[in-house]
């Protein structure tokens, strides 16, 4: 994967990073990306080549999060060492971000950093979900990066079926383009090619066993990522990418793959949502009270739209469910701690209150 880049430029270089660079007085070091994320470790590449990568131990130190550690694409200040090794002293300021909340913890994990688009993929089959087409662009929007579309493995289905997957997308989404593609026939492949511009970054989202490893690998030209067996139970790709790593595609774009994502929790993303949903958002300053929640208000414009059948219910229901998950991240752990204390007192005093009265749907 060792490809020479002749200008730093090629892999994403501009002048939002060199100022940044300036004004932290790291003009001292060299530049390098970050192109893969190991354990305790980072591959990143320069126009000299590439190198695996350790940070100092004065930046574990100052490390309060996740977010204070490198991340695939990032720009980092390094100094070589020997035999193809480098120190990294500090992270560039990220111009774009995506992250989610990692797991059920109350944490945030780096996606991917400095993209230009991300591109949500689904498969046509069984995989395929407006709502959750909906919460990547919410994390996409949030983080300043263009989200596109995907729908891979449309051999599976007939033109018509696929047709009327476009105009779900088309009325649910506007704006926003949709890419259809196969690596069995190659359908849509040339036509990502000339999507994916030199010198931007792209970065691959979606579940596990959509075939964003596929696809890379047709994008590239080789078998440069395992692709696992296809499950007897399921007929899906076994998602076999474990870290996070960026291509070199021949024309000069760079794509990052990413391990299949069970869930994709938000973040605090309210910002991201508000852009998304921009329809809601503008009814939402016609609403009686100024902190309606859109749920059960009188006076609520939200609601009343919803009622009559001009604004999806669907598209309703996806913006309430991500706005709850968004607040609710936002909590500091005390509120959160005290919030699930409140909760775990009124449900002990409820079964207090079924055996005082012997409630006939109360049972021991």
């Amino acid at each position: 994967m060792d490809l020479k880049i002749k200008k730093i430029e090629d892999l994403g270089y501009n002048s939002f990073f060199e100022s940044n660079r300036v004004k932290l007085g790291l003009d001292i070091f060299q530049i390098a990306r970050v192109i893969a994320e190991y354990k305790e470790a980072y591959k990143v590449k320069n126009i000299n080549g590439e190198y695996l990568a350790k940070i100092t131990g004065k930046q574990i130190f100052k490390a309060s999060s996740r977010e204070d550690y490198p991340a695939v694409g990032d720009w980092v200040a390094i100094s070589e060492l020997e035999e193809g090794k480098a120190i990294i002293h500090n992270i560039l300021p990220r111009r774009t971000v995506i992250k989610r909340k990692y797991s059920s913890k109350n944490e945030i994990q780096i996606i991917a950093t400095n993209i230009d688009v991300a591109f949500v993929i689904e498969s046509v089959d069984r995989d395929y979900n407006l709502n959750r087409l909906e919460r990547y662009f919410a994390i996409a929007n949030d983080g300043g990066i263009k989200p596109a579309i995907i729908l891979n493995k449309i051999d599976l289905i007939s033109k018509e079926k696929l047709y009327l997957k476009i105009s779900q997308i088309k009325n649910r989404f506007e704006d926003i383009d949709v890419i259809p593609t196969s690596t069995l026939t190659e359908e849509g492949l040339n036509e990502l090619n000339i999507y994916i511009e030199k010198g931007k970054t792209y970065c691959f989202l979606g579940s596990s066993g959509v075939g964003k490893s596929s696809l890379i690998n047709k994008l590239i030209g080789k078998n440069e990522i395992k692709i696992g067996d296809i499950s007897l139970c399921s007929g899906r790709g076994k998602h076999t990418t474990t870290a996070r790593e960026m291509y070199f595609l021949a024309q000069g774009g760079m794509v990052i793959d990413n391990p299949g994502m069970r869930e994709v929790g938000m973040t605090d993303t309210n910002a991201g949502i508000d852009n998304l949903f921009d329809e809601i958002t503008v009814l939402a300053k016609k609403c009686k009270f100024i902190d309606c929640t859109h749920i059960h208000e009188p006076g609520c414009e939200v609601l009343s739209t919803v009622k009559s059948g001009i604004l999806n219910k669907d598209k309703y229901s996806n913006y309430i469910s991500l706005k709850k998950e968004a607040e609710y991240f936002e909590m500091t752990k005390l509120e959160k701690k005290e919030k699930d204390q409140q909760f775990g007192r009124f449900v002990k005093k409820a079964k207090e209150d079924l055996k005082k009265y012997k409630h006939k749907d109360y049972s021991v």
